[in-house]
């Protein structure tokens, strides 16, 4: 196993093939299900383009071989995660995917989430959160790499073929939230700044507020740190990283 525990309670596992299987959720007493309903009708009043949308939740992480990483899945909504907020409850961790997507001169591209998310004015990278797998599909290493790619051309607006993005880390934060960073060729500083602003601008056309408001390129942790505003907790480990492989 290659772990690398980080004092800012992020964990980072270097992870070479991904082993993945569907189990159930786990059972909700009926006054902690209750009480998850209206933490989660509370969040909807107060931002109302939140959804109750199907998710992918993380059921465990288990090490079965060298850089060999079996993940459980299970599916769930997004309501799932009020139970963080219900005092005794447990929430599953989520599951998520982002991609690292570097410029030709190697700097790292971030994001800022907008004002109408959930996490207003934070630096992220591209990505989103797991779709479960429809019609008989399977969730596999490709079909993470494909929703992968399909956030990053979404958010972003710059397309790569989920053939090209590889599994680059795995991070454990925050509620231990997991994340399956990929990387993606380069593209130069001027594409990616053109391709975001075509896609910010489709969304305003569909009467749509985009959901990243802003990119920044940076090259170094100290050049992250200087963007004003809240950071996901993964953001500056992932950025020393990739920072740490030039």
């Amino acid at each position: 196993m290659t772990e690398t525990s980080l004092p800012v309670g992020v964990d980072l596992f270097e992870v070479e093939r991904l082993l993945l299987a569907e189990a159930a959720e786990p059972p909700l007493p009926p006054r902690d299900a209750e009480a998850r309903d209206r933490v989660w009708d509370m969040a909807v009043r107060a931002n109302p383009a939140l959804f109750d949308g199907p998710v992918v939740a993380c059921g465990g992480l288990v090490w079965t071989g060298l850089r060999v990483l079996r993940l459980s899945w299970v599916r769930v909504t997004y309501r799932h995660y009020s139970l963080r907020r219900v005092p005794g409850a447990t929430a599953l961790p989520s599951l998520f995917v982002n991609v690292v997507q570097p410029t030709d001169d190697g700097r790292l591209l971030v994001a800022r989430m907008s004002a109408s998310t959930a996490a207003p004015g934070r630096w992220q990278l591209p990505g989103g959160s797991v779709e479960p797998p429809q019609g008989g599909a399977v969730l596999d290493e490709s079909a993470l790499a494909d929703q992968a790619a399909r956030e990053l051309v979404e958010e972003v607006g710059t397309g790569a073929a989920f053939e090209d993005l590889k599994l680059w880390v795995v991070t454990r934060g925050e509620n231990g939230s997991v994340g399956l960073t990929y990387l993606a060729p380069n593209v130069p500083e001027a594409t990616l700044r053109a391709d975001f602003d075509a896609a910010a601008a489709a969304e305003r056309a569909q009467g749509r507020e985009p959901e990243l408001d802003d990119i920044a390129l940076v090259r170094s942790p100290d050049e992250l740190a200087a963007l004003a505003g809240p950071h996901a907790d993964y953001l500056e480990p992932v950025v020393r990283r990739f920072c740490g492989r030039r």
